[in-house]
């Protein structure tokens, strides 16, 4: 196994050097801390375990996330969160966890508060927007690591994504309408924002499968409930009166409980409605029998995982194996539910 000496010899720079690109400290020239990471990849250098927690404990890390709020769904991503800080704990790992509504401003905020209290690194589910990809690589340059969770954001520095596929989701949601509405059916779309990137590749993915599998399934109509229940009421009593053939419901976000009260108040119970995730009012929904199914995307992994992975990086400087970290589909009828 490699040594830090031997890694320090080949990159032609001392042993401080080294420790302090393993352990993100700055002040290395950018073209050294390059080629001294790419030969730690090439000799497979591993820390050792003792000395990880060791310096772990001396560092005194902090990590922060971001959560949404209002969204019920992230209270299942916080039970992740802290499942992990008591774990991290251990070493020493403290946890800073900042709740904000998911506007630009507010996340750029949040994301300032976190630094100015000193946070080694961030999870966050990113709004999508440049400013936050050019706020993400501002981070990195900094010594400061992000994994996205939840929605991604493209072309930016984030180390990592935990989360699902949406584009795979909306694919699949389209499949399970197919399935499950019949012949000839028209289909209401509700997502949240064009601007959380997961909303519009569920979309996308859904309309792609229809247009090239499922041409007995017909879409309609969209509109935006910005993942707020009164508001997901009204858009959807005011779609369905707008579109009365519609009789299908695609919920590709948050609302859907709002959703659904407009569907019983226009006594159009007979609908398909496919949508996503297993907080307790979908869940109850789909025991009775309103959705037909849910779409699931393990929220306890999308809290624990992006807290794993900024750890290891910044005690190791170990990159995840794998920068899409994919949570699998899981599909629940009234039957699994």
């Amino acid at each position: 196994m490699a040594t830090m000496k031997e890694i320090a010899d080949l990159a032609g720079v001392s042993r401080g050097t080294v420790d302090r690109v393993l352990n993100h400290r700055g002040n290395v020239n950018p073209e050294t801390q390059t080629r001294i990471l790419e030969i730690i990849k090439a000799l497979d250098y591993k820390p050792n375990k003792a000395g990880i927690a060791l310096a772990a404990q001396k560092k005194k890390l902090q990590l922060g996330v971001i959560l949404f709020l209002g969204n019920p769904f992230f209270e299942k991503v916080l039970e992740g969160v802290r499942e992990k800080e008591a774990e991290l704990a251990g070493y020493g790992c403290t946890i800073t966890i900042v709740e904000a509504a998911f506007t630009l401003q507010a996340q750029l905020d949040a994301i300032d508060q976190l630094v100015a209290d000193g946070v080694h690194g961030i999870a966050l589910a990113p709004y999508n927007d440049e400013r936050i990809r050019e706020k993400i690589d501002e981070l990195f340059q900094n010594g400061i690591p992000v994994v996205t969770f939840n929605t991604d954001i493209e072309n930016s520095r984030r180390i990592a994504y935990v989360g699902s596929n949406y584009y795979q989701t909306g694919q699949t949601a389209a499949g399970l309408m197919h399935l499950m509405s019949g012949k000839d059916s028209k289909v209401g779309v509700i997502i949240g924002d064009r601007n959380i990137l997961c909303h519009a590749e569920r979309l996308k993915g859904f309309c792609s499968q229809l247009e090239t599998d499922y041409h007995d399934v017909h879409f309609s109509d969209l509109i935006e409930n910005h993942d707020d229940e009164i508001e997901s009421y009204e858009q959807t009593f005011a779609l369905l009166k707008k579109h009365p053939e519609i009789n299908a419901l695609y919920f590709a976000a948050a609302g859907v409980y709002g959703g659904c009260r407009a569907v019983h108040a226009l006594g159009r119970q007979n609908m398909t409605i496919i949508a996503h995730d297993r907080v307790e009012t979908t869940r109850e929904l789909v025991a009775n029998g309103t959705i037909s199914a849910t779409i699931c995307q393990h929220p306890h992994t999308q809290g624990g995982k992006p807290l794993a992975i900024l750890f290891t990086y910044l005690t190791t400087g170990e990159l995840p194996a794998e920068e899409l970290n994919y949570v699998a589909i899981d599909i629940r009828i009234r039957e699994t539910i």
